[in-house]
Formats: structure tokens, C-alpha cells, sequence
């Protein structure tokens, strides 16, 4: 997908049918809490965008204050992880995101340290005909609709605290103030894969 591609509709059918093209990796470990995320896309002024997010800062959360996509943990009503996708990203920054705006999914993935509690995350990836008013909840501290190109572009290493230590690691950095890194960028990578 390239700037002046045309209209949202042709970009996202696009993206639709390379994500159909590519089957997603499922992970299924015994013990893992299922959770998804939403990669929302809306038409821009210079191409795509996408919401990201930055959690709020909660005691105990090994995600506090990280850059990420909406969504959390699937619950017992959730009739499956799409719901829970959806469900969490109402609760989120207030989106309602219709089924019929799916254009595919991702591959799973899960933490690569230990210290981590023991997930699966399934990210789904929507393309919205306009972008949404996204207002965040208690769970948000800020809402940023960000042009896709250049974030994917904007690879980098940033010095990070991890368990009190600062550590470097591979990211997205498409400003100062905004640090894309962990799973999130693992996500991000995996569509741009697809793009």
C-alpha cells in the first residue's frame, strides 16, 4: 500500500486480500490468558492512520504507560476473540467497531520474557471509512491517530526501564514522546510485512 493509492475502499481491499492470502500463526498454550488488540486504520490526509494508544500509568500493570494498540483480555461472554476485540476497544476510547470493518488478522504472539505474565495476543486489523472520535477511558492516558507509512519507516533504538534497569530495544519511534516497542512493534512489523 503506497501513498496516493486511492480511496480508503481500494486501500483496504487491498489489505484484505493480502491478509486472506497469508494464514495467521495460532499460538495455543495451555495456562495463557487470551487477549486481542485492534489495529484500527482510517483514511488521512497522507494515506492511512492508525490509533495507537498510551496506557495509563496503574501499579503492577507491566504495560503502564506503554505505547500499544486497544484491546485487553477476553472475558467468559465473549463469544469469541473478535468480540473481545471489539468489546475492549468500546471500553477503551469509546470506537464501536462493526464486524463488517475486519479486514483480517495477524499472527499471534506472546511475550518473550518471563518476567511477563503468560499471554496470547491475537491482533485484528480494521480499515474505517473516516477516523472515529476516539476519547480514552480511565484505562487510556492519550489517544494518537499516527500516518502509517511513516511510523513503520520510523525503525530506531530506544533505552527503555525494564525491572529498574535501563535497557535498549528495537522500535518505532515516530516522535520524541512516543516509543513504540515490545509487542506492539512485533505486532506493527507484522503488518507492515503484509503493506
Amino acid at each position: 500500500m503506497t501513498k496516493g493509492s486511492g480511496t480508503a475502499v481500494t486501500a483496504w481491499r487491498e489489505l484484505r486480500e493480502r491478509l486472506d492470502a497469508k494464514p495467521p500463526v495460532r499460538i495455543e498454550e495451555p495456562g495463557s490468558v487470551r487477549t486481542s488488540v485492534s489495529g484500527i486504520l482510517s483514511p488521512g490526509k497522507k494515506g492511512p492512520e492508525i490509533l495507537l494508544i498510551r496506557r495509563a500509568e496503574r501499579a503492577g500493570d507491566p504495560w503502564s504507560g506503554h505505547i500499544g494498540l486497544p484491546g485487553g483480555r477476553c472475558e467468559p461472554g465473549d463469544k469469541d476473540r473478535l468480540t473481545t476485540a471489539i468489546r475492549e476497544t468500546l471500553e477503551e476510547v469509546h470506537v464501536t467497531l462493526p464486524r463488517a470493518a475486519l479486514l483480517g488478522e495477524l499472527d499471534d504472539l506472546h511475550p518473550r520474557t518471563p518476567s511477563l505474565p503468560p499471554v496470547c495476543i491475537r491482533p485484528f486489523v480494521f480499515g474505517l471509512d473516516a477516523r472515529p472520535a476516539a476519547k480514552p477511558s480511565a484505562e487510556v492516558a492519550g489517544c494518537h491517530w499516527l500516518p502509517l507509512e511513516p511510523l513503520l519507516e520510523a525503525e530506531a533504538t530506544a533505552e527503555v526501564v525494564i525491572r529498574g534497569e535501563a535497557v535498549p530495544v528495537p522500535c518505532l519511534r515516530p516522535a520524541d514522546d512516543l516509543v513504540v516497542w515490545g509487542l506492539t512493534y512485533r505486532i506493527l512489523l507484522g503488518l507492515r510485512d503484509l503493506l
